[in-house]
């Protein structure tokens, strides 16, 4: 009968020191402690939560923008609460396949990272045929395909003005993918190019002719000399004219 109380006892103090070391385990990790309560987080939520965050960070991108958060663990024991946040940690971006987190503050600190997919379908800019080095772009070279963007190199050209008038920079058969350093601005100027002044105000225009003195992209500040041998600065335009603000 000792013999049975000497178990007992023992039974007690192994118990005791047991319900010490999960209590210590869990103020060292005050996470853990949900595994005993009856409200933890509603993983459902955060996952809409994700959704919103995401659909905010890609406003304005082109296309159609579809957002696949991944699942998250059920066995992941949060506690529940009220106002979590929601970010991208650092070197992410809300664009291909990425991370997010999410972090709780009070009433017990919690920080989880969910995996999550942004596509972009959208259309993008190809050569409707092979292009040869220095050929300046038409409407007649390109075309657009669609796909998802972020399958693609960076750099792509989505819209047809941002690539009309440009001189290709290197060589490349029909289909290529353009891409900005594909590709450099034409100057609308050429150096010793006889160019139209113009000069439009209220109620007047008026016009001469002149030669460039150097050789200007769009929207370029660009000197020109005129018959009287007077040098005037103006803005460089398409079809070698420059616009001249008194």
């Amino acid at each position: 009968m000792k013999q049975l109380d000497c178990y007992r006892c023992a039974a007690l103090v192994i118990a005791g020191l047991l319900s010490m070391s999960v209590r210590a385990a869990q103020l060292a990790n005050p996470s853990l402690a949900i595994n005993n309560q009856t409200t933890k987080q509603d993983l459902s939520l955060v996952k809409t939560q994700i959704t919103d965050f995401l659909q905010t960070q890609t406003i304005g991108y082109p296309g159609k923008v579809s957002i696949n958060v991944g699942a998250i663990d059920p066995n992941i024991k949060l506690a529940a609460c009220p106002e979590v946040q929601i970010f991208l940690p650092v070197g992410s971006r809300a664009w291909g396949k990425t991370s997010v987190g999410v972090r709780c503050n009070a009433p017990v600190n919690w920080t989880i990272y969910v995996q999550a997919a942004v596509n972009v379908a959208a259309q993008y800019l190809v050569a409707a045929a092979p292009l040869a080095q220095g050929q300046v772009l038409t409407s007649q070279d390109v075309m657009f395909e669609k796909g998802d963007l972020t399958q693609l190199p960076a750099g792509i050209f989505t819209d047809i003005s941002q690539a009309l008038g440009r001189s290709v920079m290197i060589s490349m058969n029909a289909g290529t993918v353009f891409r900005q350093e594909m590709l450099k601005i034409a100057p609308v100027v050429q150096q010793g190019q006889n160019v139209k002044l113009i000069s439009v105000g209220k109620g007047f225009s008026v016009s001469a002719e002149g030669q460039a003195l150097a050789k200007a992209n769009e929207g370029q500040l660009v000197q020109v000399k005129v018959a009287s041998g007077q040098v005037i600065s103006g803005i460089a335009k398409n079809g070698g004219q420059v616009e001249v603000n008194f």
